[in-house]
């Protein structure tokens, strides 16, 4: 079984072509998997039968997993035995008649408009850090990045006369963003004023945000600035770099964008995960765009 996993892991790595992360995490589900399956004296695929998946998950679900957890390791089963099956290694998938957990949608909390104002307004532009940190934001929202794009953002992949920037997205899948004049303003300021001074001992390698070492900053470090700028704003609301996201595909649906643009801009494979920003009360959305939208 552990020579199966090798296999596959290794389809996910260079056939797939997914993100370190995404490959970490079907390794560690299914390594769970096969040391449950050792337990039960099988060590061959072939013996897999229904049951046993239910048994574990029913387990895992006895340690306190969260139901979202839960869904995820029986995805990750399915898809190993998808590819057992294409291997020719097993006739039939075990985990097929097993029904995953109940999952409950949960609408993901978004900042208004004047609270993203707010927010800038408490960021001081008057040290490299602050513009570098407000050039960061304002790029996190007008485009509707996850994180590790905007941190891993290379300078020659932001086009300052087309407005756009190329981003390389989960499972190394490029696409174009469009980006805003007023994002574009606070770029180029940052990379005249900020950005030389930290990259003062050229250890960047073509990032665009540096960090205060002159490198690549991690996520933890982004969280701790954004969290100060929370703090300072008053904004009491629970807000991680994913909300600036969530609020970009909201705020764009509001003010009547198409659902297929938003997808290709957020870059989700399926319109079934964008579509979550339509399950807001059409009244809402229309009041919410009249006080907020600053064109409204």
């Amino acid at each position: 079984m552990t020579d199966y996993l090798q296999q596959y892991i290794n389809y996910l790595r260079f056939e797939k072509n997914l993100s370190d992360n995404s490959v970490s995490s079907y390794k560690n589900d299914l390594e769970r998997y096969i040391n449950y399956l050792s337990t039960q004296k099988i060590n061959r695929p072939e013996y897999i039968q229904s049951k046993h998946i239910r048994r574990l998950l029913q387990l895992l679900s006895e340690l306190g997993l969260s139901t979202s957890t839960l869904a995820r390791n029986l995805s990750s089963i399915r898809s190993f035995h998808l590819f057992l099956i294409s291997e020719d290694l097993i006739k039939s998938d075990p985990s097929e008649h097993v029904d995953g957990p109940k999952l409950r949608r949960h609408l993901p909390s978004v900042l208004t408009f004047d609270e993203i104002e707010l927010l800038y307004l408490n960021i001081s532009i008057d040290d490299p850090l602050g513009l570098r940190d407000r050039a960061m934001i304002e790029v996190l929202y007008a485009c509707g990045l996850r994180i590790s794009e905007l941190l891993t953002l290379l300078l020659r992949e932001i086009y300052f006369k087309e407005e756009f920037i190329r981003i390389l997205g989960k499972g190394s899948k490029q696409r174009l963003v469009p980006i805003s004049i007023r994002a574009l303003n606070w770029v180029k300021k940052y990379l005249e004023l900020s950005r030389p001074v930290l990259d003062k001992h050229q250890r960047s390698n073509g990032a665009a945000f540096l960090s205060i070492r002159g490198t690549i900053m991690s996520r933890m470090g982004f969280w701790k600035i954004l969290q100060k700028y929370i703090r300072e704003s008053g904004i009491r609301k629970e807000v991680h770099p994913h909300t600036f996201r969530h609020s970009f595909a909201t705020h764009l649906l509001e003010g009547g964008a198409d659902l297929r643009a938003v997808q290709e801009m957020l870059g989700h494979s399926d319109i079934s995960t964008t579509q979550i920003y339509t399950h807001l009360d059409r009244s809402y959305l229309q009041q919410e765009y009249k006080d907020y939208h600053p064109r409204a």
